[in-house]
Formats: C-alpha cells, sequence, structure tokens
C-alpha cells in the first residue's frame, strides 16, 4: 500500500492516521481532500488488519448521493492501487470484501442498516445531512472508531453542540490549500468567491462555519425593546409534549414594515392543565391568541381553563404564505428567545433532487417558529379574546 516512493498527501491524510481518539472529526472546504483521504485511510487500515473480519459502514443520508460519491471515490482509489478485484464486490449489497474485512456501504435512509447492524469503524460523509437520531443510533451500534466529514453550511447544527465538545473526539479543519493535488485553475475557481459571495467563501474557501444556502430567515436582529415597543400584541401557541409547547408573542409595526418577537415559553411534557397554569403565571395580557388549528381538543381545554385561543390558518398553503408575509419585514427577535432564535438560524427549505429549494420548508426543529407564525399571519378578529 505505502510503496518505497514517498507521496504527499492532503492534510486530511496525515490527520486521520495519527488521530488516537474514538471520534474524529473532520471540517473542511470544497475540494481539501478530507473525504478521499479518509477513504485511503481506511482501505490501509484493512491492509494493515488483515483478516480481522471487522465490518466498515460507509454511510451517507441518500443513497443517489452514496453512490456518486463517496462509494465512487472507493473504487476509483482501488483501481488506482491495483487493488480493484470485481468478485470481491456485492453490488446488489454494496458490499466490498478487502483483505479479510467487509466494507459496507448504505445511506441513513434505510431504517434497517441504521438500527440492526453493528459494526467496529463507522465513516459519516457529508455528516451534516443526517439528523441527531441518524448520529446517535448508528454510533451506538459502533465498537471502535467513528469518522465524520462535512462543509459547514450550517451556523448551528448537532455536531458542533454534541459531538465536537465530546472529551473522546479530535476537531480538525482543513481547507482546498491542504491539497497538494488541486490545479491552478481550480484554485483560482474557488478564490474568485472572496469578492464573489462573502458567505460561500467562508464556508467552502476557508471552511468555516457559515449560513446554508437554504436557509429561509437570512436576516433578523437581536433586540431587547420588545418590552418597550408599543404596538398590539398578537400571541402564538404550537402544542407539543414530546416536542417542546411554544409560546411567541408578536408586535407589528406595519407602516414601517418592523416585527418584534419574543419567545414566552418553550417547555415539553405539559398536560393541558399544567400549560393552562405554566401561561397564566406568566401575567400576561393576552387579547389574541392563535393556537394550532390541528389541535381544536387542546384549545378547547385551554378554553375551559379561561385562556381563549383562535385556531390558527391550517390551510393547504398557509405555511408558505406566512414564511413569505414574515420576510415582508425587517424582523427584531428578542435576546433572550434562545430557543426561537437557534430554530431561526437552522430553518432552511426543503431541496429537491435536482438541487433547487422548494416552496416548503423542513418540517424539524420549528416550534417556535410554528408559533411565530400563527400569530404573525392571523389577523385579530373583531372581537378581543379574554384577558388572562
Amino acid at each position: 500500500m505505502e510503496g518505497s516512493v514517498k507521496r504527499k498527501y492532503p492534510k486530511t491524510y496525515y490527520d486521520f492516521k495519527n488521530c488516537t481518539t474514538r471520534v474524529q472529526i473532520h471540517q473542511g472546504g470544497t475540494r481539501s481532500g478530507k473525504t478521499y483521504s479518509i477513504i485511503q485511510g481506511l482501505i490501509e487500515f484493512c491492509y494493515k488488519n488483515k483478516n480481522a473480519n471487522a465490518t466498515i459502514s460507509i454511510c451517507r443520508k441518500t443513497g443517489p448521493s452514496l453512490t456518486a460519491s463517496v462509494y465512487r471515490d472507493f473504487i476509483s482509489i482501488l483501481e488506482t492501487e491495483g487493488l480493484y478485484d470485481k468478485n470481491s464486490l456485492s453490488l446488489k449489497r454494496l458490499e466490498y470484501r478487502l483483505f479479510g474485512n467487509l466494507i459496507e456501504f448504505f445511506s441513513v435512509d434505510d431504517a434497517y442498516k441504521v438500527r440492526g447492524r453493528k459494526r467496529d469503524v463507522l465513516f459519516l460523509n457529508e455528516a451534516n445531512e443526517m439528523s441527531l437520531e441518524d448520529w446517535r443510533q448508528l454510533t451506538l451500534r459502533t465498537k471502535y472508531k467513528i469518522i465524520i466529514d462535512y462543509n459547514p453550511s450550517d451556523e448551528y447544527h448537532w455536531i458542533y453542540e454534541e459531538v465536537i465538545p465530546r472529551k473522546d473526539a479530535t476537531f480538525y479543519k482543513s481547507t482546498y490549500l491542504d491539497n497538494p493535488f488541486l490545479d491552478e485553475n481550480t484554485v483560482k475557481e474557488i478564490e474568485q468567491y472572496k469578492n464573489i459571495d462573502e458567505n460561500y467563501w467562508r464556508v467552502y474557501g476557508l471552511g468555516e462555519r457559515g449560513l446554508s444556502a437554504a436557509i429561509i430567515f437570512e436576516k433578523f436582529e437581536i433586540t431587547d425593546q420588545y418590552d418597550l415597543v408599543n404596538f398590539e400584541e398578537v400571541f402564538g401557541l404550537d402544542f407539543g409534549y414530546n416536542h417542546p409547547t411554544a409560546l411567541v408573542g408578536v408586535k407589528k409595526d406595519d407602516d414601517y414594515r418592523n416585527i418584534y418577537i419574543k419567545e414566552f415559553l418553550y417547555e415539553r411534557f405539559l398536560t393541558s392543565d399544567t400549560l393552562a397554569s405554566r401561561i397564566a403565571g406568566k401575567n400576561l395580557k393576552i387579547y389574541s391568541l392563535f393556537a394550532d388549528g390541528s389541535r381544536p381538543e387542546q384549545i378547547k381545554a385551554l378554553s375551559d381553563q379561561g385562556i381563549y385561543a383562535g385556531s390558527a390558518d391550517q390551510s393547504a398553503n398557509s405555511v408558505y404564505e406566512s414564511i413569505l408575509n414574515l420576510k415582508k419585514y425587517n424582523m427584531y427577535v428578542d435576546k433572550d428567545s434562545v430557543n426561537l432564535l437557534k430554530e431561526l438560524r437552522s430553518y432552511k427549505w426543503k431541496v429537491g433532487k435536482d438541487g433547487k429549494k422548494l416552496d416548503e420548508p423542513v418540517k424539524k426543529n420549528d416550534h417556535a417558529i410554528d408559533a411565530m407564525r400563527y400569530a404573525s399571519f392571523n389577523e385579530v378578529s373583531n372581537f378581543k379574546y379574554q384577558v388572562i
């Protein structure tokens, strides 16, 4: 594998080989060579552990992205190194026997493989595409090493909160400058973004955390002025139990297109009685409250406790229309609205297989946002709701 001729590899190749912790995290920009280098390292791992009967799982979010990227790189490296043997490959199962070890490729949308199989080594390619639950299920079934790589196109992500802080993890960062195989034209192509798109350059050029191109609310300001703004206040309520129940207040200045938003409640495991008690304990003057219209039994339960709510618009296109309505305003979010701010920073449009954004948000971590939408999109009724 490692011949007598000394070759220079991308930085990630050496990071991979020298890492001694259970988890290694490779964050990098485009063309840094991180994925290719990790695959090289895994092939060498098989060579150095011949006939160990180890299982190595290489995963990506979807099957098409898996076969078009990391699987293709794997086969290419084997062919370049003179190691490819068609008899060692099972196309049906997408598995390859290498030096007495098994390398399997699968996507995390295959629930059986995610939750059923055990392995010795796990490589999550473009791990930021996966969910926290994907990560937990896969790592629980991994005995030895866990490797992830990704472009940091999300400002906030479970990788930053749950993986990087681990004591048994090592973090590495790489950029195109760490790949000695890039030609001059490719380097110039990457570097042109310095003056074209600041966020794109930060993520894909410098390998630093940035905003996804699919992010919905690109611009909003954090404020401490919510309580001082003297506009009519409307509240939105999104029901939950296992996921959080969220109560959000909204004040709009339609003349100047300003909207002020504040999170008042964000809590799991609230029964109807407990929720009513929590809201009453806030001592809010709630004249207008719009709640999730798909839960009429919850709305009635609140009214029985003296908290009256209207049913928020749940029509087929209401989510898209309410998002567009919010985007007309200059958004000011209260500085203490921790959960709402986190949701806003990760709220994205769905992306189709062709890479184009769809007119539908990803339905995940949007509880406070839903409450915000209910409050902002529903007109105040002719009558006023009872003050709590």
